[in-house]
């Protein structure tokens, strides 16, 4: 099969590789229909993240199932499924309290390679989920968000404790950033004021229920929403970048008792004990429990109550996958769709 190999920061290849096998008997091999870019696969491919050897790209994807393990019983081969960037059980004491990508038995998906024609996925009956019925071609993007930035959004969003009446903030205008604004207004927030400085993310946030549009960062940002909220800050605030300053903002846009849920990929922060201590800010987020949100997100996706595939504004054959990361790496896209 073909699929994209990272060799080097700003070196990716797509090229033949194995064809994925049942290895264990809780394993699926899955034909994927649609897969992408995400912006978490930049910080490998700026050379922020180490680049070690060859290493198979990808870990959203959506697809129909080709085979299963003799232990698989929840997926069976023909369905068309959705699966998360982490493979759980979705039985231990951790998975049931809704922590999936902290289970006991995770692995990440990453690794596999998902930016491919084929995929293997472990712990296939936790980590997949079916949809009603094989989805028309519209509704690819908006399954293929649900793998990963709509649920991490939405996971933003509960962490932040986001709901009516609330004033909610979210720092970063990427896919996981403009889908934590889908996330806002879909759980009643009455404000919400998105952290943007590209015109076309902000029409997106807008759309998605953006009340408000900051383009300042770091303390002139803070300045600015405590300045929209009477002084006091957001009650919640969803960090959506995951490098020290949009923390920092996060943290300081938030009122005291407010909730601040993190979810960008965390590279090089460190929080100062002293002002978080008097700050009353709570904190929660981490890699999104994606398996959690899949079966409500489907359900609305499938209602086309939500649109969360409105982030992929440029589709490219798998083949062009170097392009895909070159336009995410110069922000001439938001969000990159791969055919294979």
């Amino acid at each position: 099969m073909r699929g994209a190999v990272l060799h080097a920061p700003g070196d990716v290849r797509v090229e033949d590789r194995e064809d994925p096998r049942i290895l264990l008997p809780t394993d699926a091999v899955i034909r994927l229909s649609a897969t992408c870019v995400c912006g978490s696969d930049l910080w490998p491919y700026r050379g922020v993240e180490a680049v070690t050897g060859p290493s198979p790209m990808g870990h959203e994807y959506v697809g129909v199932v080709q085979e299963v393990g003799s232990e698989v019983r929840n997926v069976k081969p023909g369905q068309f499924v959705v699966g998360s960037f982490f493979a759980s059980d979705n039985t231990c004491p951790i998975c049931r309290a809704g922590y999936q990508s902290s289970c006991v038995h995770r692995e990440p998906v990453g690794g596999l390679g998902a930016q491919a024609e084929y995929l293997r996925v472990p712990l296939a009956d936790g980590t997949l989920v079916a949809t009603p019925e094989t989805p028309s071609d519209d509704l690819l993007p908006d399954l293929l968000a649900a793998s990963d930035v709509l649920g991490t959004g939405w996971f933003g969003a509960v962490a932040a404790q986001v709901g009516p009446g609330r004033t909610v903030a979210v720092v970063g205008d990427g896919a996981v950033g403009l889908l934590a604004v889908l996330a806002a207004k879909r759980f009643g927030a009455e404000r919400i004021i998105a952290v943007s400085r590209h015109e076309s993310r902000q029409k997106l946030a807008i759309h998605y229920g953006a009340t408000d549009i900051v383009t300042e960062r770091g303390d002139e940002g803070v300045a600015r929403i405590r300045d929209l909220t009477g002084g006091l800050g957001a009650h919640s605030v969803i960090e959506a970048v995951g490098t020290q300053e949009s923390m920092m903002q996060a943290i300081r846009s938030t009122r005291p008792g407010g909730h601040v849920g993190y979810v960008g990929v965390a590279h090089g922060v460190e929080l100062p004990g002293e002002e978080l201590f008097f700050s009353h800010v709570h904190l929660h987020g981490g890699p999104a429990p994606v398996r959690r949100f899949l079966p409500e997100l489907i359900d609305l996706i499938y209602k086309r109550e939500i649109d969360p595939g409105k982030v992929f504004d440029l589709t490219l054959p798998l083949e062009q996958a170097a392009e895909a990361y070159r336009a995410m790496d110069e922000r001439r896209a938001v969000k990159v769709l791969l055919t294979p």
